[in-house]
């Protein structure tokens, strides 16, 4: 997993591919945010000035605050996301599988109405030099060709996309500042007391925190993409960022005061441009708001991949299409979102009712970042008031936005919670049947069946099974073995081989740790492997245990030539066989009716997925994939009754 080219070192490359990941969402905001503020309003200095007093202090709090100084200093080895803030603290309380759950799913959720949405708000822009043009196919068949992009790895995403999201923010600066000699007095609108008084003193001026809310909703994805780019890229081009993003607010709201007291008849963000300029521009914006979907795909592949890990999504195919550490793609996952967006877009038609639907799920991701990070504060600077702090301000800001989408629900709003309320369910099902299978499954001690096993792969009366016989599993002590392993060697059908292997596989908290461990348990009959790899380390055993091997025979402490008489003159390597067991749901079972339920889901939904040989890296190897049945209770034996 090392890289040639690290675009997580600071340099002009990784500023550039981070202009291109992870900028998109938040970047195309003003091409809506203060047309939603004022919808059908009359302009006026308290809304105008409040709006952007608002959306400033959102991005200066919400955005810089939390996540660009905060939040990214809870990075795992290199890798964000709220699963990676999860694994960083997850021994402190148990519960906290619940708040990382939740943000995981709405995040998810979040992914499949960004694209639609930044998408459609582009092509519908080009409304202007054409009134008459079919937009839903051009945004269904943009979104297909960004998706098909996806397997060529972010990184590649990230060159083509840079250069040209950095064209979009200079843009969006210049045009803003060219826009305050029209009115400079804007400049005032800094202040949080403009905020304050549209909140409390215009009508209903609470619940336009709904629209204040969409100029923040890419900072969420900002953390899950740390892996990608890189913490210091981030945080420096941050400040071009946020800087433009400002001065073009500023322009709008000097163009809107112009018009005081008049209804909005046109998009304030395409106002700020010049006749002359007007269809470059809104090719720029174009573009740019097709780049806003990456974000939240990149985002949501990393979340996958962290999920996967934790046992919270069953074991789907990751690819790592690039060396580059952070690089990784899941088709499964690419096609879901795909499926979701074109959904999203013949349902809603137009941006402006999917704008009813957007940011709703993304506070309640919000929020559970807020409760993972107040612990991992605690746990590194051991200070309540600081804690205490964070969580109360954070609490009041995203409690606040909470309530005011709340008002989006019926508009919309619920077709994201349904989304994410399926994928949470996905979530819970998996790790409580993981749970229940941890719980049940019996051990028994490798010491006390080696006389059997030396004696078995003596036993000339049995063919051989295979020279050296490789089993997979689950066992976390050295010195113990599933007793389904057991039977599938002596009763199931005798395996006879001359070296028996024990491969067991740990998940670590460290994204790329890559280690391995060995115990020869019985010289030339038993030997246990012990993998230690990360979280975002490929699963190809095949590989790894080849080397393995190869490293115990170069320091003569197994010896793999076959031992049949005929191939072991002629010094040939003995053949190497694995065996997976794959369980399945007994009928022999009297569960309880919640955990029968959860077990009959668990395995209905794991056929969909990748078998343990291709999840492990096996399928190039001899594999036998063994199904056993997993009896959790047995039921009650019928009493029967022979008759003559």
């Amino acid at each position: 997993m090392s890289s040639t080219t690290n675009s997580r070192a600071l340099s002009g490359a990784g500023l550039l591919i981070a202009l291109g990941i992870i900028y998109g969402d938040i970047g195309t905001s003003p091409l809506y945010v203060m047309k939603a503020i004022i919808g059908e309003r009359l302009i006026s200095q308290t809304l105008v000035y409040g709006g952007i007093s608002c959306v400033f202090w959102t991005l200066t709090l919400q955005t810089t605050l939390k996540y660009v100084v905060l939040t990214l200093q809870a990075d795992n080895n290199g890798e964000g996301g709220i699963f990676s803030l999860y694994t960083l603290i997850r021994r402190r309380a148990k519960w906290l599988v619940i708040p990382a759950m939740l943000g995981g799913s709405a995040l998810l959720a979040d992914g499949i109405i960004t694209p639609p949405i930044s998408v459609s708000s582009a092509i519908e822009g080009l409304r202007i030099l054409y009134p008459s043009i079919a937009t839903i196919p051009i945004v269904i068949a943009i979104i297909t060709a960004l998706f098909l992009m996806q397997s060529f790895g972010t990184e590649i995403v990230g060159k083509v996309f840079g250069p040209i999201m950095l064209l979009w923010f200079t843009m969006l600066g210049a045009l803003g500042l060219l826009s305050l000699v029209y009115h400079p007095e804007i400049l005032y609108a800094l202040n949080p007391r403009y905020a304050w008084e549209m909140l409390v003193n215009y009508p209903n001026g609470f619940w336009l925190l709904g629209a204040v809310f969409l100029c923040t909703t890419g900072a969420e994805a900002l953390y899950s993409d740390l892996g990608h780019c890189g913490k210091p890229n981030i945080r420096i081009s941050w400040i071009f960022v946020k800087t433009c993003l400002v001065l073009n607010y500023l322009g709008q709201g000097a163009w809107l005061m112009t018009n005081s007291g008049q209804l909005l008849a046109k998009n304030p963000f395409y106002a700020l441009m010049p006749n002359w300029f007007l269809l470059t521009g809104i090719s720029i914006a174009t573009i740019a708001a097709i780049i806003a979907s990456q974000a939240l795909i990149s985002g949501s592949f990393t979340l996958i991949s962290e999920a996967i890990r934790l046992n919270l999504w069953p074991k789907v195919r990751v690819v790592y299409p690039t060396l580059q550490k952070g690089q990784l793609f899941v088709p499964s996952i690419n096609m879901l979102l795909w499926a979701g967006c074109v959904g999203v877009v013949l349902y809603f038609h137009e941006s402006s009712r999917m704008e009813a639907a957007y940011g709703l799920a993304i506070t309640i991701a919000m929020l559970s970042t807020t409760i993972l990070m107040s612990y991992y504060l605690y746990v590194k600077y051991k200070s309540r008031f600081i804690v205490g702090s964070f969580l109360a301000v954070y609490i009041v800001i995203e409690g606040s936005f909470l309530v005011a989408n709340l008002d989006k629900f019926p508009h919309g709003g619920w077709v994201t919670l349904l989304i994410g309320s399926m994928l949470l369910t996905v979530m819970y099902i998996w790790i409580k049947a993981f749970i229940i299978k941890r719980r049940l499954t019996e051990y028994v001690r490798v010491k006390d069946y080696l006389p059997a096993l030396r004696e078995l792969s003596m036993d000339e009366t049995i063919p051989k099974y295979s020279t050296h016989l490789v089993f997979m599993t689950s066992a976390p002590h050295p010195k113990e073995i599933e007793s389904k392993i057991i039977y599938s060697i002596f009763q199931k059908r005798p395996k006879r081989a001359d070296i028996y292997w024990f491969v067991h596989v740990e998940t670590t908290d460290q994204p790329y740790t890559m280690e391995y461990k060995v115990k020869i348990v019985e010289p030339e009959d038993v030997i246990r492997v012990d993998f230690r790899l990360g979280f975002r380390v490929e699963q190809r055993i095949n590989l790894f245990f080849r080397h393995v091997v190869e490293e115990l025979v170069e320091k003569g402490d197994v010896d793999i030539t076959s031992r049949y008489a005929s191939l072991s003159k002629q010094h040939r390597i003995g053949d190497f066989r694995f065996v997976v067991l794959e369980k399945f749901l007994s009928y022999e079972n009297d569960l309880p009716f919640k955990e029968q339920k959860i077990m009959e889901w668990y395995f209905f939904i794991k056929q969909f997925t990748s078998g343990e040989d291709k999840w492990f890296g096996l399928d190039t190897s001899s594999i036998k994939v063994e199904k056993v049945p997993l009896v959790i209770r047995p039921v009650q034996a019928p009493e029967l009754k022979r008759i003559s």
